[in-house]
């Protein structure tokens, strides 16, 4: 059997052929891109080095989550095009049970940890079993056992989970370097980490899978396939929680502005905040390919603002011999006044000190109050004017340093 496989649930960017116990080819990528762009051209450079047609394959084996939401949409829709396109059938593997069958064959505890965020994980527990093929008296296959299916769990709770079994277990996928000092001092049985080449996402081990779950008739068409999600995405969360909060009667009458959490700017945030830039700055406005350029740099951070699900915040600095200058601060309008500014630049200035930066630096426009009562009440101090800096509307820049 010829499975197509893509995952797109995490950071990874993967695709892979296989062709029975054959894999022909993979394509796979963890960097600061978005899967949006990634996919297709990896899928198309993936088949044109083996020149593969793609009508050839028998069916497409596809992460249907949990993960990113993005990212699951993105692979969601392009294996239900291809397999319209294609007429054929998709096989949708869970993630979690597909970053386990990296560690085929291992029949110690296994637990994968997606990070979710919030203090929670995507997650499960799986071993493998041996058993001999009929006829063979020494040759052994492995089965994956399910001791607990893929979840979203509390941090706390899966790892209650692990220390009641009681059993060693191996630890992978990209919550566990988010978590690994929670974990290190909470679990009380011998853990090992799987190493880089088995630790996330793989487009070959979803393929294998995708495999075992063809013969056994696990397959659906793309008008039956659906992403599962697990949960609630953070927007509809804070809207049912919006819901409850009026059916309870609780402040109704006063605005809730939501939950602002300030992170590190990723690839697939970029488009939002290119958008946020230009609403906010016209011409004078960062495109996407000079905040995809910067935020790739070394020498600086980028951080976004995000409330409900939606990009409201973006700022960033650049370490230049010491100084940091910032160079990006945006604020939606409808935000604005809810300490999403003062928040976001705040958390920036304490980051800019792990790149070495002494200093900060920034230029306002003359006129813009709001900005420049921030800037001050973070303990900016204005250093001079340049006459006529801004254009559209003329305007002078008025320059700030905090010096430590």
């Amino acid at each position: 059997m010829k499975i197509l496989a893509i995952d797109t649930s995490g950071l990874v960017g993967a695709v892979a052929i296989a062709d029975g116990d054959m894999l022909l080819a993979q394509f796979s990528i963890q960097y600061k891109t978005t899967h949006s762009e990634i996919l297709m051209p990896m899928l198309d450079d993936m088949c044109r080095k083996v020149h593969l047609d793609l009508s050839s394959i028998d069916a497409i084996a596809v992460a249907k989550g949990p993960g990113s939401f993005t990212g699951l949409r993105i692979g969601a829709a392009t294996a239900k095009g291809l397999a319209l396109a294609l007429d054929k059938p998709i096989i949708p593997v869970p993630t979690v049970d597909g970053i386990a069958y990296n560690l085929y064959g291992n029949e110690k505890v296994i637990c994968p940890m997606m990070d979710a965020r919030r203090n929670q994980v995507y997650t499960g527990l799986y071993t493998f079993v041996p058993k001999m093929p009929e006829g063979k008296s020494m040759e052994r296959t492995f089965d994956m056992q399910i001791i607990h299916g893929q979840y979203a769990a509390a941090l706390d709770d899966i790892i209650n989970e692990i220390n009641t079994l009681g059993k060693a277990v191996i630890l992978l996928g990209d919550g566990v370097p988010v978590y690994h000092d929670l974990l290190e001092k909470n679990l009380k049985v011998p853990y090992s980490i799987a190493p880089l080449h088995q630790n996330r996402q793989s487009a070959a081990a979803l393929a294998a899978l995708g495999a075992k779950m063809a013969e056994e008739g696990i397959l659906v068409s793309a008008d039956e396939f659906a992403p599962d999600y697990l949960r609630l995405s953070q927007a509809e969360r804070e809207a049912k929680e919006g819901a409850d909060h009026k059916k309870d009667n609780r402040k109704s009458d006063i605005k809730t502005p939501g939950i602002i959490r300030v992170r590190q700017m990723t690839a697939e945030d970029i488009d939002d905040a290119a958008a946020l830039e230009k609403l906010n700055l016209g011409k004078e406005a960062w495109n996407r390919k000079q905040l995809l350029d910067a935020m790739t740099r070394d020498d600086t951070i980028y951080l976004v603002a995000e409330k409900a699900g939606r990009i409201v915040g973006l700022c960033g600095v650049q370490n230049v011999s010491g100084d940091g200058e910032v160079t990006n601060v945006s604020v939606a309008g409808d935000c604005r006044k809810e300490g999403v500014g003062y928040k976001m630049v705040k958390q920036l200035l304490e980051r800019g000190r792990g790149l070495g930066i002494e200093n900060y630096t920034l230029e306002v426009r003359k006129a813009n109050a709001a900005a420049i009562r921030l800037y001050e009440k973070l303990g900016f101090v204005s250093e001079g004017v340049r006459p006529g800096f801004y254009d559209e509307p003329k305007d002078d820049a008025v320059i700030y340093w905090k010096r430590n």
